[in-house]
């Protein structure tokens, strides 16, 4: 578990209002979120900071109580998530820029032939899509895209499809993503059993989001390669770069590391032993990835050198410090619901309500995500909401929850989402044939991921 927020001393709190007041509060704070975001463009960070004192003040904290606990619960956010997302990216720069995703990429579709390929480009957008953040995923697969397109003749979209489909996936379900992580984080979730049902839920809904779909999807919008990347590929094959194996196990190291760390303490979870108790220190998520980060400044920087590592690592921090804030915002404003008291009277109201608490969590993702535009302020907001509900779950039930947050803050990307705008302009599509492919695409994600986090609950 990695309960990384922690609530307010009780002496902090001053909870004298009424049931519905608190309802209310809860409500038009929402509602002053999505507002400044989608009708006033302001930046998520600002918003969620606003709505989140805003929330407190109106459920009768005083002024100065509000705002210390949302820079409590903003703290402990980010000295938990905060380094995991630092380490993360750091890690997926270096793949990046020492060519070792151009060499997994190069790798297995060398082995494909035309028929297979759609199936590859899922492989590859979700094997790249694991360490790197959407943004950087997508900026680095669209070349691969379109050049696999123009050499191997089949449809733009039957190639794109199945690769962003992997990438989407992975950021939505799969930790170390911010979204998924601050869910862990914020529901106090195990992160190496979120991580493997993460992985089980996300095998089907590539399949049928990506090549299955994509299939279909060419037959109903066909457009042009694009003439872009022409000469990367021969500028790529100067470049020094490491082997299929060495960037694999770069990407697969972390997983491996807290998954071991999950199997051994469901299968000896009275154990105390040194070796149990190594592995649960190899296992811890700050350590994983720092063991991975040290594995990709030695492997991956061979032929880059001291400087160009040095580099490297320096130039993915601005990329994600957008991503750091609206994530910090988000623990902030968790806390606050959980020191005005509105977080238990949702989870009282929700359990007298009878829903499945999953499909609950999915819907309000769902409606974040249609309403915002953004998967992580989906999923920061729901999962702050929900986090009273998961003090009351077992060990998988809560891993279950993210997932299903996760799901839902992939539905219906569309005209008010970054990324709807990112893949249309790449692939040179029009509004009308970007709903028709991504934003359908999204939906079956979430939707399938939705049926695959269900199923499970069946089982655990």
């Amino acid at each position: 578990m990695y309960p990384f927020i922690a609530p307010m001393a009780d002496d902090a709190i001053q909870p004298a209002s009424s049931e519905p007041q608190l309802i209310i509060a809860a409500l038009v704070g929402i509602a002053i979120i999505i507002t400044l975001i989608t009708w006033l463009k302001v930046h998520p960070f600002f918003a969620l900071t606003v709505g989140a004192v805003g929330v407190g003040i109106g459920a009768g904290l005083a002024p100065g109580v509000a705002v210390t606990s949302y820079t409590t619960g903003f703290g402990s956010t980010m000295g938990g998530v905060g380094v995991l997302i630092g380490l993360g990216a750091m890690f997926g720069k270096l793949l990046a820029d020492s060519g070792g995703a151009d060499r997994i990429v190069d790798t297995l579709i060398k082995r494909a032939g035309p028929k297979s390929l759609p199936w590859i480009m899922g492989l590859i957008g979700a094997l790249v899509g694991l360490p790197m953040f959407f943004e950087v995923g997508l900026v680095l697969l669209i070349p691969i895209v379109i050049l696999v397109a123009r050499r191997s003749g089949i449809s733009l979209i039957k190639v794109a499809i199945p690769a962003l489909a992997g990438l989407s996936v992975m950021h939505g379900l799969v930790p170390p993503h911010p979204g998924p992580l601050v869910a862990v984080s914020t529901l106090g979730a195990d992160l190496g059993l979120t991580l493997a049902f993460g992985i089980l839920v996300a095998i089907p809904t590539v399949i049928i989001a990506g090549p299955i779909f994509g299939n279909i999807a060419a037959r109903w919008v066909d457009v042009p390669v694009p003439d872009l990347f022409v000469a990367a590929k021969d500028e790529d094959e100067k470049r020094r770069r490491p082997s299929f194996a060495v960037a694999v196990g770069g990407i697969l190291l972390p997983v491996v590391l807290m998954l071991a760390r999950s199997i051994a303490d469901s299968v000896a979870p009275g154990d105390e032993g040194s070796f149990k108790a190594f592995l649960d220190f190899l296992g811890t998520p700050m350590v994983a990835l720092s063991i991975a980060l040290v594995y990709a400044m030695v492997f991956f920087g061979r032929s880059m050198g001291r400087a160009g590592v040095q580099k490297s690592m320096a130039s993915s921090l601005p990329d994600v410090a957008g991503i750091l804030l609206i994530v910090g915002a988000g623990g902030g404003f968790k806390q606050v619901l959980i020191d005005t008291g509105i977080g238990t009277v949702i989870a009282n109201a929700i359990n007298d309500t009878g829903i499945s608490v999953v499909l609950l969590a999915w819907v309000v993702a769902a409606l974040i995500r249609v309403a915002t535009g953004s998967a992580t302020v989906a999923t920061v907001t729901a999962a702050g909401i929900l986090a009273p509900v998961a003090a009351n779950l077992q060990g998988a039930e809560v891993s279950l929850l993210v997932l299903a947050i996760g799901a839902g803050s992939l539905f219906l990307s569309h005209v008010n989402d970054a990324g709807f705008w990112l893949v249309k302009e790449y692939l040179g599509t029009t509004v009308g044939q970007n709903l028709k492919t991504w934003t359908v695409m999204e939906c079956i994600i979430s939707v399938v991921g939705l049926g695959g986090v269900l199923i499970l609950d069946i089982f655990v």
